[in-house]
């Protein structure tokens, strides 16, 4: 029988053995287990025992590991990778490992100094916490206490930790604290115990929940195809595959933007800096379309670009996730956005490589799928934690980078299988402009179907059968696109040259969408369901004279199809304009 528990030294120190890029083989390490956090060397970099030999211990280092030498020291902190839970996340920059980058700029420069040690959150800054219990009240786990106003536009409510038993409230009372103070006591069975502001949990463990319900409202994104067609519901999960340019980033921009959540968190695992610098010079810029507030008030970012240690990349979207259920603990609905997870796996490949794990498809280690489902399973829309029936969700969107577009790889593959909606990238719409640049022949949603009571009740009652109705032309129009290469348009008649062009208007006046026009960048429901009826009554009126015979040339010069497709750029508020239009299509429709 192998013992996997390590020896420590005499002085409780373990001592490296083996430095192979990120990755410390250690022996000796007092109290090592699976997954504790540990301080490597006399910088005491940050790693993570991944692996348990006899005495030997391996760890991935969460920074530049050049300079360390065999004989430094190791020792372990006890504890497993955890963030910290409190007021003063908002509007933070983050680490893979939540370090605040904000911070580290002021203390050390442009640069994370190795070996830095900095907490989460600011323990010296007071929070003015409001009571929304009173002593003698009875409570447990995930119970709200209290509030703070942590922006002007979030309220952080503060609960009852996770690991406390049933009890009752014994002092509270409204007090400025830092969030080491304790806000409330509380007598469970005879033991007292104190709640501060503070909570800490590890990051690849999922925080507790009442129950999991199936998502049945669709989260508005304000971005037309989306919306429309390939929904994703609140506590659902989507995927964005797509190659190189073809505007993944761009489109979960716009999600983070405008998407129908009351906390954004925004992860960068392994991509491009300038891609995080655009995210961090443009919310705080972009207003809040709720409040006319900074979008920052309700943002949190985790950096960890690709010249940032490859260890801290995988631990990123953890850090990312567990900040993410926090505030869906809390009853709000959270939506998350991994840009991408394909840099995420191939650090995944990497440390595995240098463990000398059996290598999987593609050098991908065996457990690719269930890492990735372990990820994405965290999503869903929940009954909180606790003595209420508040509900919260949690939305993740993940971007997925396979190389030269090959959605076959085991990265696509492995997320496909889990999520529920499909947006697929195309580099041939892309190298149009057109933008999205989502593939509608080959994108889906499962989440059409639980989402169509609430489009009936919220928007109108045919809107779901417009959608469908619109599907089915742009399929058509895939088919006659193929006769029109073999044989030319001669060889379609009216009716099929008529599918053709209101094909052609639902392309380019409802699926494309600019994300720099200020009135096109977010389009809501009922806008949807304005311009896509349009779209379509014209096509219907158009499809009834010409089975009478009238000549498609005619149709086609009608004045008001220009109108028409300038409706997207219409501010909704003026959208009355087309009240009429019905009249004015039928007064210009030729005779047949």
């Amino acid at each position: 029988m192998t013992d996997n528990t390590a020896r420590p030294n005499a002085d409780g120190a373990g001592r490296i053995e083996k430095i192979s890029g990120p990755l410390v083989v250690a022996s000796g390490i007092g109290g090592a287990r699976m997954y504790d956090v540990v301080r490597v060397g006399k910088s005491r970099l940050i790693g993570e025992i991944v692996e348990l030999r006899r005495d030997r211990a391996s760890i991935q280092v969460y920074e530049e590991t050049s300079g360390l030498g065999p004989g430094e020291p190791v020792v372990t902190t006890g504890q497993p990778l955890s963030v910290e839970l409190g007021p003063g996340l908002m509007s933070s920059i983050y680490d893979g490992i939540q370090r605040p980058l904000s911070v580290i700029q002021e203390m050390a420069g442009d640069y994370v100094t190795r070996g830095i040690e900095l907490p989460g959150l600011d323990h010296s800054r007071k929070w003015a916490f409001q009571p929304s219990k009173a002593a003698g009240d009875k409570v447990r786990a995930g119970d709200i206490i209290g509030t703070v106003q942590e922006t002007p536009i979030v309220v952080h409510k503060i609960m009852v930790p996770p690991d406390f038993p049933e009890g009752f409230i014994k002092e509270i009372k409204p007090v400025e604290a830092t969030v080491d103070e304790t806000v409330a006591t509380i007598d469970c069975g005879g033991q007292v115990r104190n709640v501060t502001m503070l909570q800490r949990w590890p990051v690849r463990r999922g925080r507790p929940v009442k129950e999991k319900m199936a998502p049945v409202e669709t989260m508005v994104t304000g971005q037309r195809i989306i919306d429309t067609f390939f929904p994703i519901a609140k506590g659902g999960t989507a995927c964005i595959p797509g190659p190189f340019g073809s505007g993944k980033t761009v489109v979960q921009h716009q999600l983070a933007k405008w998407a129908d959540a009351e906390i954004i968190a925004f992860i960068g695992c392994g991509e491009r800096g300038n891609e995080m610098t655009d995210v961090l010079l443009e919310f705080p810029e972009l207003k809040d379309p709720r409040t006319g507030r900074p979008l920052m008030e309700r943002t949190v970012l985790v950096a960890n670009t690709s010249n940032m240690p490859v260890a801290a990349r995988e631990a990123s979207i953890y850090t990312g996730i567990t900040i993410a259920e926090y505030y869906r603990d809390m009853g709000y609905t959270v939506a998350l956005m991994a840009d991408s997870t394909s840099r995420w796996a191939e650090a995944l490949r990497e440390i595995s490589g240098r463990l000398e794990e059996m290598p999987g498809e593609e050098g991908y280690p065996a457990y690719l799928g269930s890492r990735t489902a372990e990820f994405y399973e965290r999503a869903g829309r929940v009954k909180c934690a606790g003595s209420d029936d508040r509900e919260g969700a949690l939305s993740v969107v993940g971007a997925v980078s396979p190389p030269g577009g090959d959605l076959s790889e085991p990265v696509t593959q492995a997320t496909l299988r889990i999520v529920k909606v499909f947006w697929g990238l195309d580099d041939r719409l892309a190298a149009r402009k057109h933008f999205p640049a989502i593939n509608w022949l080959i994108s889906y949603s499962l989440y059409a179907e639980r989402v169509t009571d609430f489009l009936r009740q919220a928007i109108a009652p045919e809107f779901p059968d417009m959608r469908e109705q619109a599907m089915a032309l742009l399929q058509q129009e895939a088919e006659l696109q193929e006769i029109v290469r073999l044989v030319g348009l001669d060889a379609l008649s009216e009716r099929q040259r008529m599918v053709l062009e209101t094909s052609k208007s639902l392309r380019e006046d409802f699926l494309y969408q600019s994300a720099f026009h200020e009135v096109d960048t977010y389009c809501s429901l009922k806008k949807q369901y304005r311009i896509m009826k349009l779209i379509l009554m014209l096509h219907e009126l158009a499809s009834d004279v010409l089975s009478k015979g009238a000549p498609i040339d005619k149709i086609l010069a009608m004045p008001v199809r220009d109108r028409i497709s300038r409706a997207r750029l219409v501010p909704e508020q003026e959208l009355s304009q087309f009240d009429g239009i019905e009249e004015q299509i039928r007064a210009e429709m030729p005779r047949p």
